[in-house]
């Protein structure tokens, strides 16, 4: 079976944290063979300790694409560059992965969907907790129709105290906004993607900058004290989503606030027939499933607790990093329809920036499905 080659633009924490080590498992699939970063030093190193024999590197993405001999580029940038690269990238005829969110601007999404149409290639996104246990049990119980008619759910990416202190994260520049767009993704997507609801019809939005600018607050933040000077992203975000069918959900995000519970990339979601609550974060070092019905004139409760893990923060390779990058290998190798689609990723993104706006605006942000 030949091995299909993978150029990786953006050799920062994100490959290191999750791609690298996931990849590495696929050693009989794939050979890493180019790594282009802005900073030359992290492609080198990259390329010593996880390339091929015949692993190049690159300053210059345009560069990494003449390589007719790359099947599959991985794009792990901050998120104002996935729409210049991935767009150059499938012009160049390459296979793409690119990390979340798709883009900061739905404009630029829709154009890398565009490209991807023309290319006749492979595209995703890297929404890899879809891939844990208790979201496939979650996903799957909503597929079977055990919940009924899911009409209010809740998106929940909270930390207390968890800003990420190092790369771009408070550059508003580079990301495009701070928790919302970086983990508010995660939670969002997992509940689209378990009501398969992906008509919203308006959404209304808050944000705050209470914390992020305040010394003090910086206490116990759990990759250490932040530089409010240079903080320039949200702290906190809410949004309020209706859907077509009259559907809706509430979405919160942090990366500090004042809270007990540390609960992200989960969701709760409220059927006709019964509930389910995901519980996954930092407050949770396992991860839980919850089910609540009436069963028998009784309320009851039913939870179901595989194995959890913090994700990347260690540098080992997740359960859930590992299954996304294994069914898409597989997805390019058989030219099959990969599990995260390019236009479920592109809702996503529109939903985040109708946040930001009605945000900013204080009024909401109506759809025309």
């Amino acid at each position: 079976m030949k091995k299909l080659r993978i150029g990786i633009v953006g050799c920062g924490g994100i490959a290191n944290g999750k791609h690298f080590p996931a990849l590495s498992q696929l050693k009989d699939k794939v050979d890493l063979v180019a790594f282009c970063d802005i900073i030359p030093e992290r492609a080198e190193k990259a390329a010593k300790e996880h390339g091929s024999k015949d692993a190049k590197v690159y300053t210059d993405y345009h560069e990494l694409l003449k390589d007719d001999s790359i099947d599959i580029v991985n794009v792990l940038t901050p998120n104002v560059a996935h729409a210049p690269i991935t767009i150059a990238a499938f012009e160049a005829g390459k296979n793409v992965y690119c990390e979340k969110p798709m883009s900061n601007d739905p404009v630029a999404a829709q154009k890398m969907i565009d490209a991807w149409k023309k290319s006749g290639k492979q595209f995703t996104i890297g929404y890899q907790n879809r891939f844990r246990k208790d979201v496939q049990a979650l996903h799957k119980s909503c597929v079977d129709g055990e919940l009924g008619d899911i009409y209010f759910a809740k998106a929940h990416a909270v930390r207390r105290r968890a800003v990420p202190t190092w790369g771009v994260f408070p550059d508003k520049s580079k990301q495009g906004g701070g928790p919302l767009i970086d983990i508010g993704t995660h939670s969002l997507d997992i509940t689209l993607w378990c009501m398969d609801n992906y008509k919203p019809v308006s959404v209304m939005g808050s944000t705050f900058d209470k914390l992020g600018h305040l010394q003090q607050a910086t206490e116990g933040n759990m990759f250490g004290p932040w530089n409010p000077d240079t903080y320039e992203v949200e702290d906190s975000a809410f949004g309020f989503i209706k859907m077509e069918n009259g559907a809706t959900i509430f979405l919160e995000s942090a990366w500090a606030l004042n809270v007990r519970e540390s609960r992200e990339a989960a969701t709760t979601l409220c059927g006709t027939k019964a509930g389910a609550e995901d519980y996954h974060g930092m407050s949770y070092p396992n991860d839980q499933l919850v089910y609540n019905r009436g069963h028998n004139g009784l309320l009851t409760e039913e939870k179901l607790s595989p194995e959890g893990s913090i994700d990347f923060f260690e540098g080992d390779a997740s359960g859930e990093a590992v299954e996304d990058a294994k069914q898409w290998i597989d997805a390019v190798m058989n030219h099959t329809e990969p599990l995260v689609k390019p236009e479920q990723a592109l809702m996503v993104t529109k939903i985040l920036d109708a946040i930001y706006k009605s945000a900013a605006s204080g009024k909401p942000v109506l759809f025309n499905n």
